[in-house]
């Protein structure tokens, strides 16, 4: 039964909220506490609720809610909020979604790790995008779908049933004891789903992870959109912008960016654009090369989504594995590719290798030309055969303007695809949306790319590409405005504190065209043993931190962002982006990334104090 007070004060607090709530994209890490990020800030709201405030002050000190806007954010979790209130639910078994198929592979994923049964049922039409057979043979997931006229009388069944259901208004759920989860799809807004029943309450965090790992929460505009629905507010300024002319200007810029004559792909964030290449990849390998094994090769050490998410689609996969590619400090990553793909070949396997050049924390270029010839060598199997041929899949978030695919670039004979983080440099922190490109020789695999992105529903929002149209542009000055404060700001720590090391590129691979604005700082510690040591270390680089973001509230923050318009974030890679990584790949140094928009000479007096101290 409807709380009659709910949508009142939901109506006030879209009327009040912080100007934040719809555009930021990440969360600052001084205030935000994983474990409890939602419960935390529902709590407060609810309290907020129970006193009837909604004024802008207070709804502004609430705290952070979920991280980015992958696993959720404020107006995520208000309208997650709502509905469970609506319904007589817990908040935490309303999940939402900006894509209306991940809803249902989340607990097809589950049941099959847990060797469960699923029944799909669907009362009008099943969504178009959604091919069952390309689910149950490339995904391998297992279910039972059934058209319904309506849910009285639906037959019991062993195992989990999904009713999937096209509404105007995201709240509708009429709950019945014999279906377990409710999926609520809107075509612009996206989904929710409801868990139904306490027994069903185990899958919620599994079906978090996937929401934050293979797509996004529904967006920050869309959730504004829904919960003015819910309020009986019309929510017609979804379709004011012009989607086709922005998304033809999209993909014209990436192509003058990336040097590239193919088509670009847009994708609702980073990891869902990896989700989609590493699917494809699988449906591509499983048509063309029946009965072999696929590798994808990943370093363990990199961005935490990207292995996690790898090792993910391996655990559902039968004839999927991860194989770790050793690529910072001591090892080489050409070396390392070098063997492993030998390795690969003798077993006449499928290689795919997932790199990030340069890579991150530690900011690191091969070199490219052995690189290159690394990945073009005639490999044979262990019968003498000619062994397959690698796909590169290339992240250059950090140096998104580098040409590595374009016609003559250095990767052009070598089939790579290439893809983007749209979070940082290219809309400049404003939206999550991401992209991928290739070139001429990978150019074919875009097709079934471009299948399991639009079947996991995970393209990019109209306002994403609205806001990829206005940012792009600028990108590359916007790039080499950045590079200029951070290496201006590295060789001031040089001079300043020369203990230190500093991951950071050469001026020779600068002139070359890898201009980052990232570094790490692996600030100099002292004690008589390693632990000592690592542990003196961690303190300094939160010393650090804490100087900058309380010195510098306006401009400092402790963030793993990275491309914003201005400013400068501050993280410690080990206890963020490698959230997932296994410790011993972990690393505890600072990593700073600069805009080019702030104030350095205030950073580096903050700097100067901070070495003083030591």
């Amino acid at each position: 039964m409807k709380d009659n007070k709910v949508l009142p004060y939901i109506k006030n607090v879209l009327q009040n909220m912080p100007a934040d709530w719809l555009k930021l994209t990440t969360h600052r890490l001084d205030i935000y506490n994983e474990e409890l990020a939602k419960t935390e800030f529902l709590e407060q709201f609810e309290h907020l609720y129970r006193e009837t405030k909604t004024e802008t002050s207070a709804l502004s000190a609430l705290p952070t809610a979920f991280d980015y806007i992958r696993l959720g954010h404020p107006l995520s979790s208000i309208l997650e909020w709502a509905i469970a209130e609506i319904n007589d639910l817990q908040p935490a078994n309303v999940i939402s979604f900006s894509s209306r198929t991940i809803p249902v592979l989340a607990v097809l994923r589950k049941n099959l790790l847990e060797q469960k049964n699923t029944r799909i049922l669907y009362s009008e039409n099943l969504p178009e995008f959604f091919d069952a057979e390309v689910v149950r043979q490339i995904y391998g997931y297992n279910f039972e779908l059934n058209q319904v006229e309506n849910l009285e009388g639906i037959s019991d069944f062993d195992g989990s049933t999904i009713f999937i259901s096209e509404v105007e208004n995201l709240d509708e759920a009429d709950l019945n004891s014999g279906v377990d989860f409710y999926i609520n799809t809107h075509p612009q807004l996206g989904s929710v789903l409801l868990v139904n029943g306490e027994k069903n309450e185990a899958y919620i965090s599994e079906i978090q992870h996937v929401r934050r790992r293979e797509t996004i929460a529904m967006t920050p505009a869309n959730s504004y959109y829904a919960l003015q629905q819910l309020t009986g507010k019309s929510s017609s300024e979804e379709s004011k912008t012009n989607a086709e002319a922005n998304k033809t200007n999209v993909i014209h810029s990436i192509r003058n960016i990336t040097g590239t004559t193919s088509n670009a792909l847009l994708a609702s964030s980073g990891l869902s654009m990896q989700y989609a290449i590493m699917m494809g990849l699988v449906h591509e390998a499983l048509e063309r090369h029946k009965g072999k094994d696929i590798r994808f090769i990943v370093p363990p050490n990199c961005y935490g989504g990207t292995n996690d998410q790898a090792r993910r689609v391996a655990a559902c996969i039968e004839n999927v594995e991860v194989v770790d590619l050793p690529v910072d400090g001591d090892n080489d990553m050409v070396q390392s590719i070098d063997t492993v793909l030998d390795q690969i070949s003798m077993e006449d396997a499928v290689p795919y290798i997932i790199a990030e050049i340069p890579t991150n924390p530690r900011v690191e270029v091969p070199d490219l030309k052995k690189l290159k010839e690394v990945l073009g060598k005639e490999r044979k199997t262990a019968t003498g055969g000619v062994a397959i041929d690698p796909v590169f899949i290339l992240d250059q978030t950090f140096c998104p303007n580098v040409q590595f695919v374009s016609e003559d670039g250095i990767l052009s004979n070598i089939k790579t695809i290439s893809y983007v983080s749209g979070s940082k440099f290219p809309s400049g922190g404003k939206c999550t949306a991401g992209y991928c490109v290739t070139n001429k020789e990978a150019e074919a695999l875009l097709e079934k790319i471009e299948q399991h992105l639009v079947l996991c529903d995970n393209e990019a929002t109209a306002l994403q590409v609205e806001i990829l149209a206005e940012q792009l542009p600028s990108m590359n000055q916007r790039i080499e405005d950045a590079y200029k404060n951070t290496r201006e700001f590295v060789n001031f720590i040089r001079e300043k504190l020369p203990e230190a090391k500093i991951n950071f590129v050469s001026e020779e691979l600068a002139r070359e065209g890898f201009t980052p604005s990232v570094f790490s700082l692996d600030l100099p510690t002292k004690g008589n043993t390693d632990e000592e040591k690592e542990s003196y270390k961690r303190a300094l680089n939160q010393k650090l931190i804490n100087m900058m973001i309380t010195q510098i509230p306006n401009e400092s923050k402790y963030c793993v962002s990275y491309g914003q318009l201005k400013g400068c974030y501050w993280t410690i890679p080990a206890t963020s982006t490698q959230g997932t990584t296994k410790e011993d790949d972990k690393d505890y140094i600072a990593r700073v990334s600069v805009s080019p928009d702030l104030d350095l000479e205030r950073h580096k007096k903050v700097f100067s104090e901070f070495v003083a101290q030591m």
